[in-house]
């Protein structure tokens, strides 16, 4: 199996701590953000992993030698010159999915206690284009999904804007989880642009291909690349076995 880091951010956020290091090394409990991202892909059977890098990307390069790429076969994928938003990056990193197997791709920041190689197994089952991994959750842009788990629009809370792609009769209104399983179909439909959103990808595809949500009702999940959850982050960490 096979999997993608998104680890190229600056890290914005995390300024000043993102001014010495990118945001993958920034240490969590026992382990870099970018450690435990590895460990929790290796752990569901992933053993090749592309991540994609653009700031201080020499010191992560640097970081994975010394650690022998925590037992992984690791390719990068440079986004120094130019930074390509998520789309982008799978796009220019699509030629490492040569087995035409479903992959995964995995946000750098994301702790989550999701259980990755159920979800992989799910995705298979259902035969779909992409599975996204969602949670119950406060949010300010929630996906929609109809009863079938089908996503079928977008909702920002703030802007009170929503987009419903088709008649769903119902619909339920989840936050996504940063991790995707996805089906080496959906790149043969990326646009020409080489800079684009994967989130919006997946709305103009959703009209006539099956984009289904996971259900991820464990017990943690975060989103680290805030400062304001880093002290939280340290917490939790802790209590997430392999």
């Amino acid at each position: 199996m096979k999997a993608m880091i998104l680890a190229a951010g600056l890290g914005s956020r995390l300024r000043p701590l993102t001014d010495t290091l990118p945001k993958a090394l920034i240490p969590v409990g026992d382990y870099t953000l970018l450690q435990f991202a590895m460990l929790k892909l290796k752990h569901a059977g992933c053993h090749e992993i592309i991540i994609n890098i653009h700031h201080k990307s020499d010191l992560i390069r640097q970081y994975l030698a010394k650690n022998n790429n925590f037992g992984c076969k690791i390719e990068f994928s440079d986004e120094s010159e130019k930074l390509l938003d998520t789309g982008g990056g799978l796009k220019k990193a699509a030629w490492f999915f040569d087995d035409h197997q479903p992959f995964i791709l995995y946000n750098c920041d994301i702790i989550s206690s999701i259980d990755l190689a159920e979800m992989y197994d799910y995705h298979l089952k259902t035969n779909v284009l992409t599975t996204l991994a969602v949670r119950q959750r406060p949010t300010q842009r929630y996906l929609l999904f109809d009863p079938e788990m089908r996503l079928c629009g977008w909702k920002n809370v703030k802007t009170e804007e929503t987009i419903l792609l088709f008649s769903a009769g119902s619909y339920s209104e989840l936050a996504f989880s940063g991790i995707h399983i996805i089906s080496p179909e959906l790149l043969k439909h990326f646009p020409p642009e080489d800079k684009f959103s994967i989130m919006q990808t997946y709305l103009s595809l959703a009209r006539h291909h099956n984009i289904t949500g996971f259900r991820d009702n464990t017990d943690y999940w975060l989103d680290a690349g805030k400062p304001e959850a880093l002290a939280q982050a340290h917490e939790i960490i802790q209590k997430i076995k392999f």
